[in-house]
């Protein structure tokens, strides 16, 4: 889709979809057509229902042969507990793919450092989370064209839950980096460039100041990179790597980073192309696959307004990935479909949400996005 002017975007919308991998990403093996599949929705907090309405609304209008099992999870509206923790991993589980909101956590301490957010990802080990940052088509900001992803070790460095106050006004928290879980993330990345036929991984460190844990991280990093003499290897520091994406992103392909540089680069990058409300993000262990929105806000401001924008949501779910867990598998021929529709949807600028800077509502965009569905005949 890149490089497609608004006006070749109308006229694609008029004719035939003819199912092919060109437009987003390599073709799904053929599922059965009376197969139902399972999946765990998780709506999380802010604008998170809301958008997971929008997505039943699109998968029902499609006749996207998923049924969603659906779990409220909330640590500020008194729905969250370790049974209701319990009840959601089963399905995870059980079903193998997720989508879900966002989270949200309370900064007050309660006796539990450990969120529930923190403890879904370690309880299923997901430990790689995968941000595809892609420019819209038809969408314009400063750098157009974007096309890097950002590959962030979820599991330890500074999310570790550990913190303790030593003596009295003294809190010590520690960052967590291990050579096995940085060695894993390592070759995620690499395999990850290997197989989506990428050219270069980019290792995010601050280094020169914690020379031994983030020390650890890239002597990992670069150990790993000698396995892959294919790939282009570099390393950048964390201050520096955020000043050059602002000035010059496409230097960068692949980039991989321990756990509280990825949170920042990830909202950093989002805001390259549009948002949060554009850029879907993918969660993965060995098992499991959950997919949510990149950069990572409940936009609890905007709850029953009705102008949040769906499509990192819409899009989240079928962004090609490392792993055969992916709902693209899943839905055979249908993501085409959608992802076709959801960037026609933001290329026309009648149908572009606020944050986009049209006057869409989120009703809106979700009935334009049904409408293309409807009226784009497969062949």
């Amino acid at each position: 889709p890149q490089g497609l002017s608004s006006p070749q975007w109308q006229q694609l919308a008029s004719r035939p979809l003819t199912l092919s991998a060109s437009l987003c990403g390599p073709e799904a093996p053929p599922a059965r057509a009376d197969a139902t599949f399972k999946v765990t929705m998780v709506p999380g907090d802010g604008v998170g229902p809301e958008l997971m309405t929008a997505v039943k609304e699109v998968f029902k209008s499609g006749d996207i042969p998923v049924e969603f099992e659906e779990f409220h999870l909330s640590e500020v509206q008194n729905m969250a507990s370790e049974e209701k923790l319990e009840q959601v991993l089963t399905s995870m589980k059980n079903n193998k793919v997720a989508i879900k909101g966002k989270i949200h956590t309370p900064m007050e301490f309660k006796g539990e450092l450990a969120s529930y957010e923190m403890k879904l990802r370690r309880k299923l080990d997901l430990f790689a989370n995968v941000v595809h940052v892609n420019s819209l088509p038809g969408y314009s900001t400063r750098h157009n064209n974007l096309d890097l992803v950002i590959i962030r070790e979820q599991t330890e460095g500074e999310y570790s839950a550990l913190e303790h106050e030593s003596v009295t006004g003294v809190i010590e928290s520690l960052k967590i980096i291990t050579r096995k879980k940085s060695r894993r993330i390592a070759k995620f990345a690499f395999d990850y460039a290997t197989k989506k036929g990428r050219s270069k991984v980019t290792a995010v460190h601050k280094a020169n100041i914690m020379k031994l844990g983030d020390g650890l991280f890239l002597q990992s990093c670069a150990e790993v990179a000698q396995l892959y003499p294919k790939i282009k290897y570099e390393n950048i520091i964390i201050d520096n790597c955020c000043m050059q994406l602002v000035q010059n992103p496409y230097q960068f392909d692949v980039l991989v980073m321990p756990n509280l540089y990825g949170n920042i680069i990830d909202n950093l990058a989002a805001g390259l192309v549009g948002g949060a409300g554009v850029v879907p993000g993918e969660s993965y262990s060995a098992e499991y696959a959950v997919f949510e929105t990149g950069a990572r806000h409940p936009f609890a401001q905007a709850v029953g307004r009705n102008i949040a924008n769906p499509t990192a949501m819409l899009l989240s779910a079928y962004h090609s990935s490392p792993s055969s867990l992916s709902f693209k598998s899943l839905l055979s021929l249908y993501p085409i479909i959608l992802c076709v529709s959801v960037c026609i949807c933001v290329c026309m600028s009648q149908v572009r949400t606020r944050d986009l800077g049209g006057y869409s509502t989120t009703g809106d965009f979700v009935h334009a996005v049904v409408e293309n569905l409807r009226h784009r005949p497969v062949s």
